[in-house]
């Protein structure tokens, strides 16, 4: 019975085993599959590059070539006049991740490798925002490789500039940092952080948008970007004699370090600076252990003035940075008492089933 037993375990475990590895041999393939199909579509773009030159059909190039690919495999869907066009600007988007057929070479670049990682759709999505703007592209191959980011979430940091964004608050970072970690500590901030997931009535203060940002914190950790970790609000640190609460506290995997968020809902003061370098100093004191990088403080607030806020970070020894918000979604305040609660929705809606 006993040996029953162990072999039932045994063969189990053994069928779970076989299972995974099914699973990881599937994926190898799919990606497999993805990688020649793209390397198929920029060969097919280099054709047309190459022949187009040779041809006047005009406007009708792509629907030419699609009805006759069509002819000879008209099994295969992939040959659309649109996705032949897609293909065209596929590789002249990237000329270089492959080097011409008749060389023989092939670029063993990393970012190329990339862009042959990522899904077709994903790369239709890139060449209708990015144009001919190749760094803008590339930036938005390495982010999805990074995050593993869906085709709505791509399409979300397209239309809110993020590489534009990126890396773009006001720091002190390259003088307070050793030059690696400043570097990281830099590129994981934006100016500005688009809060439009947020939806706040006209007059809000900072209690309110500190709620909306907990409240939607999915959303704001996808803002912040790569590698960020919610630890709490009003986090309590003993100052002296005093109580002290930090607005936000995060930990980043990518900088190995904590980092402490002041949210200002009016424009930034040089005053904030003392206050935040204080918070940091107090993390890197009692949070801090000996495995984690010193701590980066960042204040996002409503505007500044830019040489203020350059001024008083030239003045602070702690890694500081300081970064405005956008915020589109603002409800007049003259309708705000209009608008039904919570409590009167589900009062209603549980009324209409009762009356059913």
């Amino acid at each position: 019975m006993d040996k029953m037993i162990r072999v039932d375990k045994n063969y189990k475990r053994w069928i779970e085993e076989v299972s995974k590895r099914f699973r990881k041999s599937q994926i190898k393939a799919a990606l497999k599959v993805n990688d020649e199909m793209l390397r198929f579509y920029w060969s097919l773009g280099c054709d047309m590059e190459r022949i187009k030159e040779n041809y006047e059909w005009g406007a009708h190039f792509y629907s030419q070539i699609s009805k006759d690919i069509q002819k000879m495999l008209p099994d295969v869907k992939s040959f659309s006049s649109r996705n032949l066009l897609y293909m065209h600007q596929f590789y002249r988007m990237y000329p270089d991740a492959v080097i011409t057929p008749q060389s023989g070479a092939q670029l063993h670049n990393d970012i190329w490798e990339g862009v042959f990682g990522i899904p077709w759709g994903h790369h239709k999505l890139i060449l209708d925002k990015c144009k001919d703007d190749q760094s803008r592209a590339l930036f938005f191959v390495s982010k999805i490789l990074e995050n593993n980011w869906s085709r709505s979430v791509l399409l979300d940091f397209l239309e809110t500039d993020l590489y534009e964004r990126q890396g773009k608050a006001i720091t002190n970072f390259a003088q307070t940092l050793p030059g690696i970690q400043g570097d990281l500590a830099q590129a994981i901030t934006k100016d500005p952080y688009n809060f439009d997931f947020l939806t706040l009535h006209e007059k809000y203060n900072e209690k309110e948008l500190k709620d909306a940002l907990i409240d939607k914190v999915q959303s704001f950790l996808l803002e912040l970007g790569t590698g960020f970790a919610y630890l709490g609000r009003e986090i309590r640190i003993k100052v002296g004699k005093k109580e002290k609460f930090i607005d936000l506290l995060f930990y980043n995997t990518r900088v190995r370090c904590y980092v402490v968020v002041e949210v200002k809902s009016g424009e930034f003061e040089s005053t904030n600076m003392g206050q935040l370098g204080t918070y940091v100093v107090a993390v890197n004191h009692q949070i801090k252990t000996e495995h984690d990088n010193p701590t980066i403080g960042l204040i996002v607030c409503k505007g500044m003035d830019k040489v203020e806020a350059q001024y008083a970070l030239e003045a602070s020894t702690q890694p500081l940075g300081v970064s405005s918000y956008v915020l589109s979604k603002l409800v007049p305040e003259r309708f705000k008492g209009s608008l039904p609660s919570i409590e009167e929705i589900e009062e209603e809606l549980s009324d209409n089933k009762c009356n059913r």
